[in-house]
C-alpha cells in the first residue's frame, strides 16, 4: 500500500499506509516524485496551536508526473510533469483547476518554492519598495530567501540579510548581496545605521515572526520608514520595546498576508494575480532555487528529517523529500 508522512498527535511523525479510492470524474492521479513541508505554518498547527486537530497530514507541496486522467478533464496528459498543494504522500489525487502544469526547464525546487513566494512577493508589495530604497529582510527560511531576492529584482538600491543561522546565511552570500548579519554577534540596529550613513534602511520585512528580530528591523529603520511584519507572530512575551525607538521613529508597522483578500491594492490586485506572477517568474527561472531547498531527504526517512526540521532548525534551510 502507499504511504503518506501524517502527524499522529503533537509532534509525533509517522509514515502510515492510505487507500487510493477511485478516481473522481475532473481529476488527474499523480505519482509523486519529489515534495516539501512548509516551516511557518505548518510547524504552527504541528505544535497544536490554536487546537489543532490530529492525525495531521505533513507537507506542503508535491511535483510528480500524470499517470491517470479522470473523465472529463481536459489539457492534461498521462506523463505530464505537474506541481501542487498536497502533505508528502506517494500519490495524489488533485482536481484538475489544481493542478500546475510545468515547463520543460523548469526544476521540482523551483515548484515547491511556489508558496514561499507569494508571501514574499506580499511582503515586497505591501512593504511598499522602490526603485533605490535600502532594503533589509529578517529571517532567511523559504520566504526570507524569495524576498532578498524579489527586493533586489523590484530596484532596490542596497539589501541586507540577518539570520543567526550560518547555514541560511551562506545561501544568501552564495546568490550576492550587500550585507549579510548574525543577530547573535552584532547589533543589527547600528549595523544597518553605518552601512547607509546613519539614516537607516527605507523598508525591513520581518519573515521570521520573532519579536527580537522586530525590534531589530524598527532600531535599524530610517525615520518614517516601513516595517513589513510577514511572519505569522504569536504572543509577545519578551523581545519587543516599542518605547525604544518606534515612538520616536514612527515607523509604520504593515502586516502583509498573500491570501488575506480583499488585498490592499484591490480591485487591481488579488491573491490569484499574486499567484500566477509567482509562477510564471519560477517557470522563467527568475529566482535561483537550488540552495534553498536543503536538504534533501528520502521519502522513507522523512519521518525522523521532519522531527530534525522542527528541533534543529539551524539544519536546513526548506527541508526537500525525494520519492523512489
Amino acid at each position: 500500500m502507499p504511504k503518506e508522512l501524517v502527524a499522529v498527535a503533537v509532534q509525533q511523525p509517522v509514515l502510515r499506509d492510505y487507500e487510493e479510492g477511485p478516481l473522481p470524474a475532473g481529476h488527474v492521479r499523480i505519482k509523486v516524485e519529489y515534495g516539501s513541508p512548509k516551516r511557518g505554518t505548518e510547524l504552527t498547527g504541528y505544535h497544536a496551536y490554536r487546537g489543532t486537530r490530529f492525525p495531521m497530514g505533513l507537507g506542503n507541496m508535491c511535483v510528480g508526473e500524470v499517470i491517470e486522467v479522470g473523465e472529463g478533464v481536459e489539457g492534461f496528459s498521462v506523463g505530464d510533469r505537474v506541481a501542487g498543494y498536497g502533505n508528502l504522500r506517494e500519490t495524489h489525487t488533485w482536481h484538475a483547476d489544481r493542478v500546475l502544469r510545468m515547463n520543460g526547464r523548469m526544476t521540482w525546487k523551483e515548484a515547491v518554492c511556489y508558496d514561499p513566494a507569494h508571501f514574499a512577493l506580499a511582503g515586497i508589495r505591501d512593504g511598499q519598495v522602490r526603485l533605490g530604497d535600502r532594503v533589509a529582510v529578517y529571517g532567511l527560511g523559504a520566504i526570507g530567501q524569495m524576498t532578498v531576492q524579489m527586493a533586489k529584482i523590484a530596484g532596490a538600491s542596497f539589501v541586507a540579510a540577518v539570520d543567526p543561522i550560518p547555514k541560511r546565511r551562506k545561501v544568501v552570500e552564495n546568490i550576492g548581496i550587500d550585507l549579510v548579519l548574525d543577530p547573535a554577534a552584532v547589533d543589527v540596529g547600528e549595523e544597518l545605521k553605518s552601512a547607509t550613513g546613519g539614516l537607516g534602511v527605507d523598508v525591513a520585512i520581518e519573515t521570521s515572526a520573532s519579536y527580537n528580530a522586530l525590534d531589530d528591523a524598527i532600531r535599524g529603520l530610517a525615520f518614517g520608514g516601513n516595517v513589513a511584519v510577514v511572519g505569522w507572530m504569536k504572543e509577545c512575551k519578551g523581545g519587543l520595546d516599542l518605547g525604544a525607538v518606534a515612538h520616536l521613529e514612527i515607523p509604520n508597522l504593515i502586516f502583509a498576508r498573500a491570501c488575506s483578500d480583499p488585498n490592499r491594492d484591490h480591485p487591481r490586485w488579488d491573491f490569484q494575480r499574486i499567484t500566477d506572477h509567482c509562477w510564471q517568474w519560477l517557470a522563467e527561472g527568475q529566482f535561483q532555487c537550488e540552495e534553498i531547498v536543503s536538504p534533501v531527504v528520502p521519502f522513507t526517512e522523512s519521518a525522523a528529517a521532519y522531527e530534525e526540521m522542527d528541533l534543529h532548525p539551524e539544519r536546513s534551510v526548506k527541508l526537500g523529500v525525494a520519492f523512489e
